[in-house]
């Protein structure tokens, strides 16, 4: 008997339940329609070009870096990015304002083109992020950008060819881990 109210018991919870959750008004749509756009959005952070960020910017402006338009960012920060190359790179003397880098670019001139953390795409350029001629004319996923940066920063005039500082220019990472794909989405597989 017991067996047959538990039964009845579970039948009625069954069926209440289904009259809770259906109706008749197909017109009355209570479910998400899509997604939902409403509402202010933020800028959370900026890696046009990673680790410039992460080595250029003062702790304390990461915040305004993230959020600075880019056509503002080298007016806000090229001077303070200027003092820090200075600082981490002794191929820049501040005594010597004319030393450059593989590009040519003084220490103003490529903290000026660092500090707008944006990437640049030449439409009539060979796409690359550094070739040892074209410079931030666009990324491939080959290109090593870690090694770009610390050539440009460290290496000095010569640049790839004889570094300043060799033991400061190259992460020694030389390739992916995994080969890219030859279509969309291009990216390495997952592990």
């Amino acid at each position: 008997m017991k067996f047959n109210n538990i039964k009845l018991f579970a039948v009625a919870i069954l069926a209440s339940m289904t009259a809770i959750n259906c109706n008749n008004d197909d017109d009355n749509v209570t479910g998400p329609a899509g997604p939902n756009f409403t509402g202010t959005y933020v800028q959370e952070d900026q890696m046009g070009r990673p680790a410039i960020n992460t080595v250029f910017v003062n702790d304390g402006m990461k915040d305004a870096f993230n959020t600075t338009i880019p056509s503002n960012m080298g007016a806000a920060f090229q001077a303070a990015f200027q003092t820090k190359l200075e600082t981490l790179s002794p191929a820049y003397d501040p005594a010597s304002p004319t030393d450059a880098n593989a590009l040519g670019f003084t220490a103003a001139q490529f903290t000026g083109v660092l500090a707008t953390d944006v990437l640049t795409v030449s439409l009539d350029a060979p796409t690359t992020f550094f070739d040892g001629t074209n410079i931030l004319t666009g990324r491939n996923l080959s290109d090593d950008v870690i090694d770009v940066e610390l050539i440009l920063i460290f290496g000095g005039e010569a640049g790839l060819t004889d570094p300043e500082y060799p033991g400061l220019s190259s992460d020694n990472v030389a390739s992916n881990d995994k080969e890219f794909l030859m279509s969309f989405p291009y990216l390495a597989s997952p592990w």
